[in-house]
């Protein structure tokens, strides 16, 4: 396998600088992304060079996936190390790393693909006979069909956005009158976050 020399992490915060913090001991020199907003950031700081690709709002920044694989091409990155949610659970953005002749340091395209879509990974897990939360995953997403769901599983639940991650797109809901505002409100944000 061939050693890696300078590794860009494509996340912030404190997953950031563990990363950094490892890959240092290893003799690997880093690269920091940052948006406009944590150009102070203490990730930035840490790293050997830092970038900065974009706005505040992660859609404008940490979720472009063209422009952090711009920044390793340009920077020399022979990999890019996607922290957690954000890009880590993009198989486009994997598959578009290995294209792009540069190592994506996480799991295989194909499981990112089934794994990031948490209905379809938990259809997957208990398909493989994996004991699982009882939950609903089923392909109509429509509002009623979820606030039925809910109440057949018992409260309280947790309403969460199949594309999201970091938390994003997640509602504990401990009373039914509150169902729907979590379903709406757990959608807008996954929406807004990534785009699905």
């Amino acid at each position: 396998m061939k050693r890696l020399s300078t590794l860009l992490i494509a996340n912030r915060g404190e997953i950031a600088i563990r990363v950094m913090k490892t890959a240092r001991e290893m003799g690997i020199r880093t690269i920091a992304v940052y948006s406009e907003a944590d150009a102070q950031a203490a990730h930035v700081r840490a790293a050997d060079q830092a970038v900065c690709i974009g706005a505040g709002p992660v859609g404008s920044s940490y979720l472009r996936a063209d422009v952090i694989l711009d920044v390793a091409k340009r920077m020399g990155a022979d990999a890019v190390h996607p922290g957690y949610g954000f890009l880590s659970e993009n198989a486009g953005f994997a598959k578009a790393c290995a294209e792009a002749g540069i190592v994506f340091v996480g799991p295989p395209t194909l499981a990112i693909d089934v794994m990031g879509d948490k209905a379809r990974a938990k259809r997957a897990m208990l398909k493989a006979g994996v004991p699982c939360v009882p939950g609903y995953q089923d392909d109509d997403q429509s509002t009623e069909r979820l606030v039925s769901a809910a109440k057949d599983i018992g409260l309280p639940v947790m309403v969460k956005a199949a594309a999201g991650g970091g938390g994003r797109g997640m509602r504990l809901v401990h009373q039914e009158c509150d169902l729907e505002n979590a379903i709406h409100m757990a959608q807008s944000e996954a929406q807004n976050a990534f785009g699905s």
